[in-house]
């Protein structure tokens, strides 16, 4: 038998690439290298989606790495899968990097007397950083310069809603949204706007860019919305993929807003840039109809044009705390007005990150937007279009 110290490391490792060994290289130096790679099933439970290649496939593939000692599928389920794997494997360290450490698995170690590692997530000197995420957008042909030059999506950051006329006509108030770069492939039924990004498509095949920002959005929306359409898609969607920045559409009962304000300067768009961090969720459901329950009254209303205000004031402002009120205030709002755009499952999920507040890109899952300076295991950031090209 060996007489090194025995390590176990757990993870998905679907796409396995030189910074996943480079991560088992480090862990060597410790001991002997134990690895509980996820299960199928788990992963898609926690995910959402299913892996690239099959859990045997991944625990082949690390099992045959000359720095693992053993590789084995993870016998439990949720975050802390290996539980019962660390259980019985006895080992004498847990080691996690930057990214995989959470206060939970932490405290697992504590329980059965395992030293907790923290590495750093570095890549193996000489070579680039690499990431499964970036592998797989690479593989589905969305490479950064493609993608740059492409059609931008937007984000609804508050008062979502206002820009239907039975909601404004209640209680008027802005929508405020932020116009980003396509730096990544979002899903489609998750609120960014895409279904307008597609009608754009067909309006523009070349994918220019109009001289005048409120002109296209016009086309947009008369295209998307054409007479007897039975829901009228709003034109904070048309617009927050036109105007690039921040925008603030102040709705008064009408579908086209009545004022227009923008924020383009460099520093409020880097401040963004550093404030706003996005988490992946789970797509709509097929079917989904969040005007099934409705409580749309004055007051409710009122809150939601309140809280949009206050997002705009904390983006004026640059102030982190009042933004991330805007965005909570709003899903509250929400939740108030039109129960079933939110459920104990998107509650849940959006409790385990800690940040200044929060809300879902659409009604009903997509992305949790974040209010926070500090990286968030699991997120990104997103990049700010300053300019109509």
């Amino acid at each position: 038998m060996s007489d090194r110290a025995k390590v176990l490391v757990s993870g998905c490792y679907d796409l396995i690439h030189a910074g996943h060994v480079y991560f088992f290289e480090l862990a060597a130096e410790y001991g002997d290298v134990y690895v509980c790679v996820g299960a199928d099933a788990n992963i898609e439970a926690l995910k959402h989606h299913t892996t690239l290649l099959s859990d045997q496939e991944r625990r082949y593939i690390v099992d045959s790495l000359k720095f693992v000692k053993s590789a084995r599928v993870s016998s439990g389920t949720g975050m802390l899968d290996f539980e019962p794997d660390l259980a019985e494997l006895r080992p004498d360290m847990f080691i996690v990097n930057e990214d995989g450490h959470t206060e939970d698995k932490r405290r697992l170690c504590q329980k059965y007397g395992v030293k907790y590692v923290i590495l750093p997530r570095v890549p193996k000197p000489g070579l680039p950083a690499r990431s499964s995420t970036d592998l797989k957008a690479a593989l589905a042909g969305a490479k950064q310069d493609d993608l740059e030059s492409a059609l931008p999506y937007r984000i609804c950051l508050a008062g979502g809603w206002l820009d239907q006329p039975f909601v404004s006509k209640l209680a008027p108030g802005p929508v405020i949204t932020v116009n980003i770069h396509p730096t990544r492939r979002f899903s489609f039924r998750s609120g960014m706007a895409t279904s307008t990004r597609e009608v754009w498509k067909r309006v523009a095949p070349s994918g220019v860019f109009a001289d005048d920002a409120i002109e296209l959005a016009k086309l947009l929306f008369g295209y998307e919305n054409p007479p007897g359409s039975k829901y009228v898609s709003g034109s904070q969607d048309h617009l927050g993929l036109t105007l690039p920045g921040a925008n603030y559409l102040y709705y008064t009962g009408e579908y086209w807003p009545e004022r227009i304000e923008s924020i383009l300067d460099e520093a409020t768009c880097d401040w963004l840039e550093q404030s706003i961090v996005m988490v992946e969720l789970f797509e709509r459901p097929d079917g989904y109809d969040p005007l099934v329950r409705q409580n749309i009254t004055p007051e409710g209303v009122g809150r939601l044009a309140a809280a949009a205000e206050t997002c705009w004031e904390g983006i004026a402002q640059k102030d982190i705390r009042k933004f991330g009120a805007g965005l909570t205030g709003t899903h509250e709002a929400w939740a108030d007005i039109l129960p079933l755009t939110t459920n104990q499952r998107i509650e849940d999920e959006m409790a385990r990150h800690k940040c200044h507040g929060r809300i879902t890109s659409g009604c009903g899952g997509g992305y949790i937007v974040m209010a926070s300076e500090d990286d968030i295991p699991g997120g990104f950031r997103v990049k700010v279009r300053r300019t109509l090209g």
